[in-house]
């Protein structure tokens, strides 16, 4: 799907310089994809060229998260233009089909849509590309390990040991597949009471700590639970970016300046992988 030269992704229609990040959950509900927008924004805030793949084909949201309205353009058979939304470019399948409308594929169409949205999209130079993948270990985490093996997961979890157990699968499966792991996330940590300023761990609390403990990773941050960025997300205004100064936009960025420090390029070595027996 992609060539590696100078540690640079080379695409069909464009760049890819520092990083590829997958971003996963072991299961739904957890706010992955507000945390893909978010991070995405937070790393445009820094003045990096970032895109997004909704690799979620059949639950995709990033569309409304980031508020698109406009449609990709098709130059050619082989060659489209995304929209973008304050300098994220961004394809989704949910650029191509209405918001409600079921999609109803089997694997191999799923992986088929992978590759196209990394061939025939134009992304220009890009700093970081963010996938959202759908959560749980079936194909499409599969696909994106197995193609795209330059790709780092990062894994959002919430507290609660429910989650945290499923999401160690993540873990499971990226060192089978000798794939990176980032870090960690944990989403709606706490909430924090907007007139005493007392933390009350509603789904426990070291979840995130305990879970990149297991895997052998970071913990890149904690983001509190906050109404107003269920409400932001659902009308398409990403708080990073509407509401800088807000304590968790600043947190989204302090988590992005960890992944930015991260070492950068790609290795020309590194080869598509295949299951270990």
């Amino acid at each position: 799907m992609y060539d590696v030269k100078n540690e640079q992704i080379i695409l069909e229609h464009g760049s890819i310089n520092k990083g590829i990040i997958a971003v996963a959950s072991g299961k739904g509900g957890v706010g992955k994809s507000t945390v893909t927008v978010n991070l995405a924004t937070a790393l445009a805030k820094l003045d990096y060229k970032v895109g997004i793949i909704d690799a979620d084909v059949r639950g995709f949201s990033v569309p409304r998260i980031l508020g698109v309205t406009d449609k990709p353009k098709a130059v050619s058979e082989s060659e489209i233009i995304p929209p973008e939304v304050k300098g994220i470019k961004v394809i989704s399948m949910g650029s191509f089909v209405g918001e409600n409308e079921a999609v109803i594929w089997r694997a191999p169409l799923l992986g088929g849509a992978l590759e196209q949205f990394f061939k025939d999209v134009r992304w220009g130079e890009l700093d970081y590309l963010l996938l959202d993948l759908p959560p749980g270990t079936g194909d499409m985490p599969l696909n994106i390990m197995q193609k795209v093996p330059h790709a780092q997961t990062l894994v959002v979890t919430t507290p609660q040991v429910t989650a945290t157990k499923v999401a160690g699968r993540i873990g499971a499966m990226a060192e089978k597949m000798e794939h990176d792991v980032l870090g960690v996330v944990e989403n709606m940590a706490y909430y924090k009471c907007q007139e005493c300023g007392n933390k009350d761990y509603i789904f426990g609390e070291n979840g995130g700590q305990n879970l990149a403990d297991f895997m052998e990773t970071e913990l890149l941050g904690q983001l509190p639970l906050i109404s107003e960025v269920r409400r932001r997300s659902d009308s398409g205004q990403p708080i990073v970016f509407d509401d800088p100064e807000a304590d968790i936009s600043k947190e989204f960025i302090k988590i992005a300046k960890k992944l930015a420090e991260k070492k950068g390029g790609f290795d020309e070595n590194l080869k598509p992988l295949s299951l270990k027996k």
